[in-house]
Protein backbone atom coordinates (compact mmCIF):
# COMPACT_ATOMS: atom_id res chain seq x y z
CA UNK A 1 0.00 0.00 0.00
CA UNK A 2 1.68 3.48 -1.54
CA UNK A 3 -0.51 6.54 -0.38
CA UNK A 4 1.21 10.00 -1.21
CA UNK A 5 3.37 11.45 -3.63
CA UNK A 6 5.79 13.35 -2.50
CA UNK A 7 22.13 8.70 38.04
CA UNK A 8 19.56 9.19 40.33
CA UNK A 9 16.04 8.22 40.08
CA UNK A 10 13.25 10.13 41.04
CA UNK A 11 10.27 8.32 40.87
CA UNK A 12 6.89 10.33 40.21
CA UNK A 13 3.62 8.40 41.51
CA UNK A 14 -0.07 8.83 40.02
CA UNK A 15 -3.24 7.90 41.93
CA UNK A 16 -4.27 4.02 41.22
CA UNK A 17 -7.53 2.98 40.51
CA UNK A 18 -8.72 -0.24 41.06
CA UNK A 19 -8.85 -3.59 38.73
CA UNK A 20 -12.37 -4.44 37.90
CA UNK A 21 -11.50 -7.60 36.24
CA UNK A 22 -8.66 -9.66 35.78
CA UNK A 23 -6.15 -10.82 33.48
CA UNK A 24 -4.00 -13.20 34.44
CA UNK A 25 -4.58 -16.10 31.97
CA UNK A 26 -3.86 -13.85 29.02
CA UNK A 27 -0.72 -13.33 30.08
CA UNK A 28 0.36 -16.36 30.62
CA UNK A 29 -0.44 -16.98 26.99
CA UNK A 30 2.06 -14.09 25.89
CA UNK A 31 5.38 -14.23 23.93
CA UNK A 32 7.75 -11.37 25.50
CA UNK A 33 10.17 -10.36 23.23
CA UNK A 34 13.40 -10.97 23.99
CA UNK A 35 15.29 -7.45 25.67
CA UNK A 36 19.45 -7.47 25.82
CA UNK A 37 20.04 -7.37 29.15
CA UNK A 38 22.49 -4.81 29.08
CA UNK A 39 19.95 -2.37 27.91
CA UNK A 40 18.32 -1.23 31.27
CA UNK A 41 21.90 -0.62 32.00
CA UNK A 42 23.18 1.91 29.59
CA UNK A 43 23.96 4.94 30.49
CA UNK A 44 22.66 7.67 28.44
CA UNK A 45 23.09 11.22 27.60
CA UNK A 46 20.49 13.96 26.49
CA UNK A 47 20.32 13.65 22.66
CA UNK A 48 22.44 10.49 22.34
CA UNK A 49 24.11 7.73 24.33
CA UNK A 50 27.55 7.96 25.97
CA UNK A 51 30.85 6.31 25.16
CA UNK A 52 32.39 6.41 21.23
CA UNK A 53 30.99 2.88 20.85
CA UNK A 54 27.28 4.29 20.31
CA UNK A 55 26.13 5.95 17.66
CA UNK A 56 24.42 9.54 18.37
CA UNK A 57 20.47 8.85 17.16
CA UNK A 58 18.98 12.58 17.05
CA UNK A 59 15.41 13.47 17.61
CA UNK A 60 13.18 13.57 14.77
CA UNK A 61 11.08 17.22 14.67
CA UNK A 62 8.50 18.39 12.42
CA UNK A 63 7.82 21.76 12.65
CA UNK A 64 4.60 23.56 10.95
CA UNK A 65 4.82 27.42 10.19
CA UNK A 66 1.21 28.46 10.77
CA UNK A 67 -2.24 26.91 12.53
CA UNK A 68 -4.05 26.73 15.99
CA UNK A 69 -0.82 24.13 17.23
CA UNK A 70 1.27 26.69 16.81
CA UNK A 71 3.76 27.20 19.77
CA UNK A 72 2.55 23.20 21.32
CA UNK A 73 5.06 20.90 21.30
CA UNK A 74 3.99 16.96 21.13
CA UNK A 75 6.47 14.38 21.61
CA UNK A 76 5.66 11.03 19.75
CA UNK A 77 7.20 7.91 21.26
CA UNK A 78 7.48 4.73 19.10
CA UNK A 79 8.87 1.47 19.67
CA UNK A 80 6.66 -1.55 19.29
CA UNK A 81 7.58 -4.96 17.97
CA UNK A 82 4.70 -6.10 15.20
CA UNK A 83 2.27 -2.74 14.42
CA UNK A 84 5.07 -0.50 12.66
CA UNK A 85 5.14 2.34 15.71
CA UNK A 86 7.66 3.80 13.37
CA UNK A 87 5.86 4.39 10.35
CA UNK A 88 2.65 5.27 12.14
CA UNK A 89 3.74 8.05 14.40
CA UNK A 90 5.80 10.03 11.96
CA UNK A 91 2.73 10.39 9.55
CA UNK A 92 0.20 11.51 12.41
CA UNK A 93 3.52 14.02 13.46
CA UNK A 94 3.70 14.87 9.99
CA UNK A 95 -0.20 16.01 9.85
CA UNK A 96 0.41 17.62 12.84
CA UNK A 97 3.01 19.47 11.90
CA UNK A 98 2.45 20.62 8.40
CA UNK A 99 -1.51 21.19 8.35
CA UNK A 100 -1.96 22.17 11.82
CA UNK A 101 1.59 24.09 12.96
CA UNK A 102 2.31 22.02 15.92
CA UNK A 103 6.24 21.00 17.01
CA UNK A 104 6.76 17.34 16.60
CA UNK A 105 9.41 15.43 18.13
CA UNK A 106 9.59 11.74 16.99
CA UNK A 107 11.07 9.35 19.32
CA UNK A 108 12.37 5.70 18.35
CA UNK A 109 13.67 2.35 19.41
CA UNK A 110 16.92 2.81 18.03
CA UNK A 111 20.26 -0.07 17.58
CA UNK A 112 22.34 1.70 19.91
CA UNK A 113 25.13 0.50 17.73
CA UNK A 114 24.17 1.78 14.48
CA UNK A 115 21.51 4.57 14.98
CA UNK A 116 18.74 2.57 12.84
CA UNK A 117 15.51 2.47 13.40
CA UNK A 118 14.47 -0.67 15.75
CA UNK A 119 11.31 -1.38 16.46
CA UNK A 120 10.61 -2.77 19.75
CA UNK A 121 14.19 -1.95 21.33
CA UNK A 122 13.98 -0.61 24.86
CA UNK A 123 16.35 2.36 23.88
CA UNK A 124 14.79 5.34 23.02
CA UNK A 125 16.87 8.70 23.25
CA UNK A 126 15.50 12.05 23.56
CA UNK A 127 12.52 11.31 26.04
CA UNK A 128 14.42 14.40 27.90
CA UNK A 129 11.78 16.40 25.39
CA UNK A 130 8.94 15.46 27.38
CA UNK A 131 9.91 18.22 29.89
CA UNK A 132 8.34 20.70 27.68
CA UNK A 133 5.87 18.63 25.75
CA UNK A 134 2.03 19.96 25.09
CA UNK A 135 0.89 16.37 24.47
CA UNK A 136 2.64 12.55 24.76
CA UNK A 137 1.56 10.51 21.79
CA UNK A 138 2.74 6.64 22.60
CA UNK A 139 2.82 3.25 20.80
CA UNK A 140 5.34 0.99 22.26
CA UNK A 141 5.28 -2.27 23.19
CA UNK A 142 6.73 -4.13 26.26
CA UNK A 143 9.45 -1.45 26.90
CA UNK A 144 11.93 -1.56 29.57
CA UNK A 145 14.40 1.83 29.21
CA UNK A 146 17.36 2.79 31.23
CA UNK A 147 16.20 4.93 34.06
CA UNK A 148 17.86 8.16 32.47
CA UNK A 149 15.07 7.57 29.44
CA UNK A 150 11.92 6.45 31.37
CA UNK A 151 12.71 8.78 33.85
CA UNK A 152 11.52 12.11 32.20
CA UNK A 153 8.13 9.86 30.75
CA UNK A 154 7.20 9.48 34.71
CA UNK A 155 8.14 13.22 35.19
CA UNK A 156 5.69 14.27 32.39
CA UNK A 157 2.85 11.45 33.89
CA UNK A 158 3.82 13.25 37.41
CA UNK A 159 2.70 16.48 36.27
CA UNK A 160 -0.67 15.53 34.49
CA UNK A 161 0.17 15.83 31.02
CA UNK A 162 -2.27 14.97 28.21
CA UNK A 163 -1.34 11.65 26.85
CA UNK A 164 -2.96 9.73 23.15
CA UNK A 165 -2.36 5.79 23.48
CA UNK A 166 -2.51 3.09 20.44
CA UNK A 167 -2.60 -0.36 20.18
CA UNK A 168 0.02 -1.93 22.16
CA UNK A 169 0.28 1.40 24.41
CA UNK A 170 -1.77 -0.72 27.01
CA UNK A 171 1.41 -3.02 27.37
CA UNK A 172 3.71 -0.91 26.17
CA UNK A 173 6.48 -1.70 29.25
CA UNK A 174 7.86 -4.65 30.78
CA UNK A 175 9.60 -4.39 33.57
CA UNK A 176 11.03 -6.52 36.33
CA UNK A 177 10.05 -6.21 39.92
CA UNK A 178 13.54 -5.23 41.17
CA UNK A 179 13.24 -2.22 38.94
CA UNK A 180 12.51 1.10 40.40
CA UNK A 181 10.26 1.87 37.53
CA UNK A 182 8.24 -1.91 37.92
CA UNK A 183 4.57 -0.47 38.90
CA UNK A 184 4.75 0.61 35.42
CA UNK A 185 4.92 -2.94 33.94
CA UNK A 186 1.87 -3.87 32.31
CA UNK A 187 1.16 -6.62 34.40
CA UNK A 188 2.04 -4.93 37.97
CA UNK A 189 -0.40 -6.34 40.68
CA UNK A 190 0.01 -3.87 43.58
CA UNK A 191 -2.91 -2.07 44.77
CA UNK A 192 -1.01 1.01 44.47
CA UNK A 193 -1.13 1.01 40.38
CA UNK A 194 -2.43 -2.42 39.66
CA UNK A 195 -2.41 -2.78 35.97
CA UNK A 196 0.91 -0.55 35.90
CA UNK A 197 1.01 2.27 33.14
CA UNK A 198 -1.81 0.54 30.57
CA UNK A 199 -4.49 0.13 33.40
CA UNK A 200 -4.07 3.25 35.64
CA UNK A 201 -3.11 5.74 32.24
CA UNK A 202 -4.27 4.41 29.44
CA UNK A 203 -7.68 2.53 30.96
CA UNK A 204 -6.58 -0.60 30.09
CA UNK A 205 -3.29 -3.38 30.44
CA UNK A 206 -3.33 -6.37 28.05
CA UNK A 207 -5.99 -8.22 27.65
CA UNK A 208 -5.92 -10.35 24.96
CA UNK A 209 -6.52 -10.65 21.12
CA UNK A 210 -10.55 -11.12 20.31
CA UNK A 211 -10.12 -10.87 16.09
CA UNK A 212 -7.06 -12.78 14.24
CA UNK A 213 -4.78 -10.51 12.93
CA UNK A 214 -4.22 -11.12 9.14
CA UNK A 215 -7.97 -12.83 8.88
CA UNK A 216 -9.93 -10.08 10.33
CA UNK A 217 -9.92 -6.17 10.30
CA UNK A 218 -12.28 -3.94 12.57
CA UNK A 219 -14.66 -1.45 12.44
CA UNK A 220 -15.37 1.08 14.85
CA UNK A 221 -18.58 2.18 15.07
CA UNK A 222 -19.11 5.41 16.92
CA UNK A 223 -21.21 5.33 19.91
CA UNK A 224 -24.53 7.17 19.56
CA UNK A 225 -24.42 8.82 22.94
CA UNK A 226 -21.17 10.27 22.51
CA UNK A 227 -22.04 11.83 19.23
CA UNK A 228 -21.33 15.29 19.82
CA UNK A 229 -18.10 14.73 21.60
CA UNK A 230 -15.39 16.64 19.89
CA UNK A 231 -12.92 13.63 19.68
CA UNK A 232 -15.26 12.24 16.94
CA UNK A 233 -16.35 15.82 14.96
CA UNK A 234 -16.31 14.79 11.10
CA UNK A 235 -15.36 10.98 11.99
CA UNK A 236 -17.45 9.02 9.51
CA UNK A 237 -16.80 4.99 8.52
CA UNK A 238 -13.61 4.80 10.67
CA UNK A 239 -11.80 1.06 9.98
CA UNK A 240 -9.00 -0.31 11.03
CA UNK A 241 -6.51 -2.90 8.97
CA UNK A 242 -5.12 -5.04 12.40
CA UNK A 243 -7.62 -7.08 14.46
CA UNK A 244 -9.53 -6.43 17.43
CA UNK A 245 -8.33 -6.55 20.84
CA UNK A 246 -10.38 -7.52 24.08
CA UNK A 247 -10.98 -4.24 26.25
CA UNK A 248 -12.81 -3.51 29.41
CA UNK A 249 -12.10 -0.09 30.25
CA UNK A 250 -11.09 0.97 33.88
CA UNK A 251 -14.10 2.90 35.76
CA UNK A 252 -14.79 6.28 34.85
CA UNK A 253 -13.76 6.17 30.68
CA UNK A 254 -16.04 7.01 28.42
CA UNK A 255 -15.65 4.74 25.26
CA UNK A 256 -16.71 6.32 22.03
CA UNK A 257 -16.22 4.04 19.58
CA UNK A 258 -16.97 -0.06 19.83
CA UNK A 259 -14.96 -2.48 17.67
CA UNK A 260 -16.92 -4.97 15.53
CA UNK A 261 -14.55 -7.81 14.16
CA UNK A 262 -15.01 -8.54 10.71
CA UNK A 263 -14.75 -12.21 8.87
CA UNK A 264 -12.28 -10.35 6.18
CA UNK A 265 -9.70 -7.75 5.71
CA UNK A 266 -11.88 -4.68 3.96
CA UNK A 267 -13.99 -2.29 5.45
CA UNK A 268 -16.88 -3.87 3.43
CA UNK A 269 -15.92 -7.59 5.14
CA UNK A 270 -19.40 -8.41 7.30
CA UNK A 271 -19.30 -8.81 10.39
CA UNK A 272 -17.80 -11.69 12.65
CA UNK A 273 -21.18 -12.49 13.95
CA UNK A 274 -19.87 -15.02 16.93
CA UNK A 275 -17.93 -11.60 18.71
CA UNK A 276 -19.86 -9.11 19.79
CA UNK A 277 -18.37 -5.23 19.70
CA UNK A 278 -15.74 -4.68 21.89
CA UNK A 279 -14.03 -0.98 23.36
CA UNK A 280 -12.29 0.17 20.52
CA UNK A 281 -11.82 3.69 22.09
CA UNK A 282 -12.42 5.84 24.73
CA UNK A 283 -11.39 8.80 26.85
CA UNK A 284 -10.43 9.28 30.25
CA UNK A 285 -8.62 11.23 32.70
CA UNK A 286 -5.76 10.50 35.56
CA UNK A 287 -4.57 12.55 38.15
CA UNK A 288 -0.85 12.70 39.02
CA UNK A 289 1.41 13.03 42.05
CA UNK A 290 1.19 17.07 41.31
CA UNK A 291 -2.72 17.01 41.56
CA UNK A 292 -2.95 17.97 38.07
CA UNK A 293 -5.50 16.13 36.21
CA UNK A 294 -4.57 14.98 32.47
CA UNK A 295 -6.78 14.38 29.78
CA UNK A 296 -6.46 10.70 28.10
CA UNK A 297 -7.52 9.11 24.89
CA UNK A 298 -6.72 5.36 24.07
CA UNK A 299 -7.46 3.25 21.20
CA UNK A 300 -6.31 -0.07 20.64
CA UNK A 301 -5.83 0.35 16.89
CA UNK A 302 -3.56 2.43 15.26
CA UNK A 303 -1.37 -0.22 13.10
CA UNK A 304 0.42 2.20 10.42
CA UNK A 305 -2.19 1.05 7.54
CA UNK A 306 -5.12 1.80 9.96
CA UNK A 307 -3.94 5.77 9.23
CA UNK A 308 -4.99 5.18 5.67
CA UNK A 309 -8.43 5.13 6.74
CA UNK A 310 -10.06 8.83 6.73
CA UNK A 311 -12.02 8.04 9.67
CA UNK A 312 -9.68 6.35 11.48
CA UNK A 313 -6.85 8.88 11.21
CA UNK A 314 -9.74 11.71 11.75
CA UNK A 315 -10.61 10.13 15.28
CA UNK A 316 -6.92 10.26 16.32
CA UNK A 317 -6.16 13.58 14.55
CA UNK A 318 -9.02 15.35 16.56
CA UNK A 319 -8.01 12.89 19.80
CA UNK A 320 -4.44 15.03 19.78
CA UNK A 321 -6.25 18.01 19.89
CA UNK A 322 -8.70 17.17 22.21
CA UNK A 323 -6.21 15.76 24.81
CA UNK A 324 -3.80 18.92 24.53
CA UNK A 325 -7.01 20.91 25.63
CA UNK A 326 -7.96 22.39 22.10
CA UNK A 327 -11.10 21.27 21.10
CA UNK A 328 -12.48 24.39 20.08
CA UNK A 329 -10.25 24.47 16.87
CA UNK A 330 -11.33 20.61 15.90
CA UNK A 331 -13.23 21.30 13.04
CA UNK A 332 -15.19 18.57 11.20
CA UNK A 333 -13.45 19.33 7.71
CA UNK A 334 -10.34 20.26 9.16
CA UNK A 335 -7.07 18.91 7.12
CA UNK A 336 -6.15 15.15 7.91
CA UNK A 337 -4.34 14.53 4.47
CA UNK A 338 -1.91 12.46 4.07
CA UNK A 339 1.41 14.14 4.01
CA UNK A 340 4.47 12.94 1.50
CA UNK A 341 5.26 9.32 0.31
CA UNK A 342 3.09 7.21 2.62
CA UNK A 343 4.32 3.41 2.56
CA UNK A 344 2.71 1.37 5.43
CA UNK A 345 4.43 -2.22 5.67
CA UNK A 346 1.58 -4.26 8.11
CA UNK A 347 0.05 -5.50 5.59
CA UNK A 348 0.18 -6.40 1.98
CA UNK A 349 3.34 -6.42 -0.46
CA UNK A 350 4.99 -2.96 0.80
CA UNK A 351 8.61 -3.28 1.34
CA UNK A 352 10.90 -1.33 2.98
CA UNK A 353 14.82 -0.22 3.59
CA UNK A 354 16.59 -2.43 6.19
CA UNK A 355 18.58 0.23 7.42
CA UNK A 356 16.59 3.39 8.43
CA UNK A 357 17.75 5.76 10.37
CA UNK A 358 15.40 8.92 11.87
CA UNK A 359 17.27 11.28 9.87
CA UNK A 360 15.81 9.82 6.69
CA UNK A 361 12.70 10.73 7.41
CA UNK A 362 12.70 14.66 7.39
CA UNK A 363 10.88 16.92 5.38
CA UNK A 364 7.74 16.48 4.12
CA UNK A 365 8.65 14.40 1.27
CA UNK A 366 10.75 12.04 2.29
CA UNK A 367 8.94 8.28 1.88
CA UNK A 368 7.78 6.59 4.93
CA UNK A 369 10.14 4.46 4.94
CA UNK A 370 12.17 4.14 1.91
CA UNK A 371 11.65 1.54 -0.10
CA UNK A 372 14.73 -1.32 -0.49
Amino acid sequence: MLVGDRAPRRIGLVAATPRVHTYKKSLLMMKPPVVPRFAAHLSLALGGLAGSSFVHAAPLVYEGLAGPGKGKNIVLIASDHEYKSEEALPQLARILAKHHGFKCTVLFGVDPATGDISPGTSNIPGTAALKDADLMVIFTRFQCLPAEQMQPIVDYLARGGPVVGLRTATHGFQIPKDNAFAKYDHAYAGADFQGGFGRQILGETWVGHYGPNHQSSTRLDLVPAMANHPVLRGVKSAWAEIGAYNADPIKGSEVLAMAQPLQGMKPTSPDDTSKKPMPGAWVRSYTGSSGKTGRVFTSTYGASGDLVNDGFRRMVVNACFWAAGMEPSIKPDMDISIVGPYRPTWLGDVKRAEHVKPEDLAGWDSPILPAP
